[in-house]
């Protein structure tokens, strides 16, 4: 059952490691017609589109009274061990992931969510967004060390000190906006199974338990597209931890569209608003840079947002994706908001 046809939007199903796309499954996603209802059909017969896989080691019981998240959009994580030293300086209780490859050429066919987990010391829960059939971008494809993609996976994850009482995935679509031919002016030669989607978490915290979600927005969509997303997310995250503080983080995509560039136009500021969620912990200043994959001279957009509802706020900064050379580790900046149990 797919998350669009699941009354709560949750599947929260885990395994230790991901089930791998079968050869056969793959010529059959190269072969068929790029309609929804094909991709659906994939959507639902593999199983690592509708499962979250969990490793790591915790290093503590609960988290403190008062806590920190980063979240950060990794643009693939090119480069790992850099990564988790600028996640480390910040010392964070919760990372929030998006955009994290796993098995994919372009990125050494390794796991970086696990060794980000590995190395900073924590549990991680890990989803799919997509399955990639091809190698990347113009801007990637130097990068790629074989011809093929071991797995193919690119998605979300969310890594906490405490272990999480339990994880999910919460879908947000399942239509095939990147597989439907000519659908969204998406590449037809780079078909992709999957949709945006979130993880969350339910972690124990000194004065009870908490909620975590990382979220990935559309972005080759309009306001009310990611609007209806936010909503469907909020809805989903309220059956799944019911009356819990929440934090949401991640890439929203916000002003990501010709037809209102602007952020400040976005529905779903309102729309969590509506059901209780603040914005105010959130830093002035944009989110992106120029990077090795995104070398666009002129990008300064705010995409990447935290919201929050049942906690109180101690203040967020937007630090630089930079290693210590000063070299760029990814296209978005890191956030990072510290919150506090009432």
């Amino acid at each position: 059952m797919n998350a669009l046809d699941n009354a709560t939007g949750i599947l929260p199903e885990t395994v230790e490691t991901l089930p791998l796309v079968t050869p056969e499954q793959r010529q059959a996603i190269l072969s068929a017609p790029r309609t929804t209802e094909v991709h659906r059909a994939f959507m639902n017969d593999i199983p690592a589109m509708n499962t979250v896989e969990t490793g790591g080691a915790a290093t503590d019981q609960t988290v403190s009274q008062i806590f920190t998240v980063a979240a950060w959009n990794l643009e693939r994580c090119l480069f790992p061990e850099k990564s988790a030293a600028l996640l480390a300086s910040q010392a964070p209780d919760v990372v929030l992931l998006t955009e994290v490859d796993c098995g994919m050429a372009r990125t050494g066919q390794r796991h970086p969510t696990a060794e980000l987990a590995a190395s900073l010391g924590m549990h991680y829960s890990y989803g799919v967004e997509f399955f990639e059939m091809d190698l990347g971008g113009e801007t990637e494809r130097p990068y790629c060390i074989d011809d093929h993609n071991k797995a193919g996976w690119h998605g979300n994850a969310v890594l906490s000190r405490a272990a999480p009482l339990s994880s999910a995935m919460i879908r947000l679509d399942d239509h095939g906006h990147w597989y439907v031919a000519g659908e969204f002016g998406c590449d037809p030669n780079q078909p992709r199974i999957g949709g945006r989607m979130a993880i969350a978490t339910i972690i124990p915290a000194v004065t009870g338990n908490i909620c975590v979600a990382s979220v990935h927005l559309e972005s080759n969509a309009d306001s009310a597209h990611r609007g209806g997303q936010m909503e469907r997310l909020i809805e989903a995250i309220e059956n799944f931890a019911p009356g819990l503080p929440v934090v949401i983080g991640g890439d929203l995509n916000t002003g990501n569209s010709k037809e209102s560039p602007n952020w400040q136009d976005e529905s779903l500021f309102d729309i969590a608003r509506m059901h209780g969620f603040s914005w105010d912990n959130n830093a002035d200043g944009v989110t992106t840079r120029r990077s090795y994959l995104t070398p666009h001279p002129t990008r300064s957009m705010k995409l990447d947002w935290f919201a929050s509802r049942g906690l109180s706020m101690d203040g967020a900064s937007i630090v630089p994706a930079l290693d210590v050379d000063g070299e760029p580790l990814s296209d978005h900046e890191l956030i990072v908001g510290h919150f506090a149990m009432p």
